[in-house]
């Protein structure tokens, strides 16, 4: 009789798997996510099947975890104007904490005929939209959430080619700028026309 899969070991290899690809990158062979994980080739594929499913499995956890972690900062809170919010989310997604997820996808969206996530591009363009929506309603603009994406997304590509940080962080900023001005009420205006 063999043994029983134990989903609890699965479930932590998948982690240290998902931790080593966000550093290291997705790998060429199973051996470093063998050794990332505290287990043999061997282990991974009676786990996970095959190496492509292995990989396949890590990316999906690591765009959960991305969804997650990005999906927070971009939530309009109550007590703030959303465009501080996304200035503050801009700035922890560029950053140290943010880019490894950015690295990662960045590559994957470059690769239109990748085999391990067919249909990422698409989905990844559009699995943003419904979090920046919400945002910019609160603004009492859903329908520039769009732009937000598009601006967002177009910068971070900027920075995945230049490395131009402190110039994608100022055209955001200019952004941010103009985005104020656009939502602005009639009576917001005046005020500040005024002053």
């Amino acid at each position: 009789m063999g043994r029983h899969k134990q989903p609890e070991i699965r479930e932590r290899i998948l982690d240290a798997c998902v931790d080593h690809a966000l550093v290291h990158g997705l790998p060429d062979r199973l051996e470093p996510f063998a050794t990332a994980s505290g287990t043999s080739a061997r282990m991974l594929i009676y786990h996970f099947g095959t190496r492509d499913a292995l990989l396949r499995e890590t990316l999906r956890r690591a765009r959960r975890r991305q969804r997650d972690f990005f999906g927070d900062l971009i939530c309009p809170r109550p007590d703030e104007p959303y465009p501080v919010t996304l200035r503050r989310a801009w700035q922890v997604m560029t950053g140290p904490a943010g880019r490894p997820y950015l690295t990662m996808f960045g590559r994957l969206r470059e690769n239109a005929g990748q085999r391990l996530w067919p249909g990422f591009r698409r989905e990844s363009t559009t699995d943003w939209l419904e979090p920046f929506e919400d945002g910019m309603r609160s603004m009492g603009r859903p329908e520039l959430a769009t732009l937000v994406l598009a601006v967002v997304r177009g910068l971070i590509m900027d920075i995945e080619t230049t490395g131009d940080v402190s110039r994608a962080d100022r055209a955001f900023d200019d952004f941010l700028t103009a985005l104020a001005l656009v939502t602005e009420t009639p009576a917001t205006a005046d005020r500040r026309h005024r002053a």
